[in-house]
């Protein structure tokens, strides 16, 4: 009767062993690339404009052009050099804007300079001593200059991956103290760019629109084309100010030409490895770490599963699978799609089924069909082996 146990016991074991894995499931409409179908027979979705409604911006319309020409505006943290005639201690030094964009003379006056040009500004201190009586109303009395551009905070969202302020253009604390010794007047502050806020935002998605994007400063707006900045062509990179606002529109389809570094997409991303396949007992056995797990934007499965080591080694594990998990960066739905290994290595369609890694992607490799059966059969050994065991000695 023991031995008809364990016969049946082992077949059934066996049987369970052999069986394939289940095909992960996902919702409709989770799969957004068309590297991630099963079933290729089916065209891609048709892109649309990423037009913006009108009514959800303001009523004036400005042209891009007037944008790249307009002067910098300043925004708290910019330095100011003020000189004022016939003054040497009191009202002439530098100034930085507070965070509310004002400056503070002679410790009583408050003047509030957050956007506007240094011409204006000037104009501004200038009426404000005079009318409090600190100088004569003399033209050229007063002189402003811009020392330093600092950081500003912009709003991002549309199609980008991390929406929401981001901070750009801030300078760390050697640069501000060469700036300071800098007697000259003015600054280019490169990082205060659209381009800039847009990669601090995470880049842009692959369904972006990159001819609808969208720059709203104060009452006004205007549309920008950025499609140069992915094949490397000249862009209307406009200068930021505080509280800009910028929308990137969507075309509701996977576009696999923006999957690639550029300068309105992240340079690399970082997602998630687990190797746990025979004959690596753990991730740090199968050298996955920090530097491993983080890869250039673009990078596709196949890539991955190299950097995972999942692709080699013995003929009888040869047929491994792998598992990437991702999530519908429009719809923001999660998805899963499993690939055999050796298939994507050796068929020559491997480029219609294999997926471009998104941030935070993650994947997971499991063990072949051989090295399930020889699981299962040292399990059966494993079980038996004290019945065989006490037997003999009896």
């Amino acid at each position: 009767m023991f031995r008809k146990t364990m016969v049946i016991g082992f077949c059934a074991a066996l049987a369970s062993g052999c069986a394939t894995m289940e095909r992960p499931t996902n919702l409709e409409a989770s799969q957004y690339a068309p590297q991630q179908q099963v079933d290729h027979s089916n065209s891609a979705p048709r892109c649309i404009s990423g037009a913006l409604p009108l009514s959800s911006l303001p009523h004036q319309q400005i042209a891009s052009e007037r944008l790249i020409r307009k002067p910098d505006l300043l925004s708290s943290g910019d330095r100011i050099q003020l000189k004022v005639s016939g003054d040497e201690e009191t009202l002439s030094r530098i100034y930085v804007l507070a965070g509310n964009g004002s400056i503070t003379l002679d410790g009583r006056h408050s003047i509030s300079l957050v956007g506007l040009s240094i011409a204006e500004a000037e104009q501004t201190i200038s009426r404000t001593l005079v009318a409090n009586g600190l100088i004569r109303g003399l033209r050229g009395s007063v002189r402003l200059q811009l020392l330093e551009l600092g950081g500003v905070s912009v709003a991002v969202g549309g199609a980008v991956f991390q929406p929401g302020m981001v901070r750009v253009g801030q300078r760390s604390a050697e640069l501000r103290g060469v700036h300071l010794d800098n007697s000259n007047s003015g600054d280019r502050n490169i990082s205060r760019s659209l381009t800039a806020a847009i990669r601090a935002a995470g880049g842009v998605r692959p369904d972006a629109d990159l001819t609808a994007v969208y720059v709203v400063s104060g009452n006004s707006w205007s549309r920008v084309d950025l499609t140069g900045a992915i094949d490397g062509n000249l862009i209307d990179d406009i200068s930021l100010s505080s509280n800009d606002r910028i929308i990137v529109g969507s075309t509701n389809c996977f576009q696999s030409e923006l999957v690639k570094p550029s300068r309105v997409t992240a340079p690399g991303i970082r997602v998630f490895m687990s190797n746990l396949s025979r004959p690596a007992a753990s991730n740090a056995s199968s050298s996955i770490g920090r530097e491993t797990t983080s890869l250039p934007y673009g990078t596709r499965l196949s890539q991955a599963m190299v950097s995972a080591n999942c692709v080699g080694g013995s003929a009888m594990n040869a047929a491994r699978k792998v598992v990437l998990m991702s999530r519908n960066p429009i719809n923001g739905q999660s998805v899963v799609i499993q690939r055999s290994v050796e298939k994507l290595v050796r068929q020559d369609n491997r480029d219609q089924r294999d997926p471009y890694l998104m941030p935070g992607d993650s994947l997971a490799c499991y063990d072949s069909f051989a090295m399930n059966v020889r699981d299962v059969i040292s399990l059966v050994g494993e079980t038996a082996s004290p019945y065989f065991l006490l037997k003999n000695v009896d």
